[in-house]
């Protein structure tokens, strides 16, 4: 699973061969969620709220980017990386 993006202790990742909707994987610490691309909604999992928080305001200005990456994770190509949150 390819880490597209990392800051403040937040791995972002994407698994080839993933299930839609489309969306990607958070890890911070022990805690895991599935955040979906289109609406930004936990489909799975639980994240701390100011982590969740970091996480839906780098979603929103990467939207385009994660959405690229996860037509390219369907066709089994390299992902390519996201700026980290600032």
């Amino acid at each position: 699973m390819p880490t597209i993006s990392e800051f403040f202790g937040i791995l972002i990742r994407m698994y080839y061969d993933d299930h839609n909707p489309p969306h990607f994987h958070v890890i911070y610490g022990e805690h895991e969620a599935q955040i979906c691309i289109n609406t930004l909604e936990i489909l799975k999992g639980k994240l701390p709220k100011r982590v969740l928080a970091m996480v839906i305001e780098w979603a929103i200005e990467h939207r385009t980017e994660l959405s690229a990456d996860w037509q390219l994770a369907e066709l089994h190509k390299p992902l390519c990386k996201i700026e980290p949150l600032e």
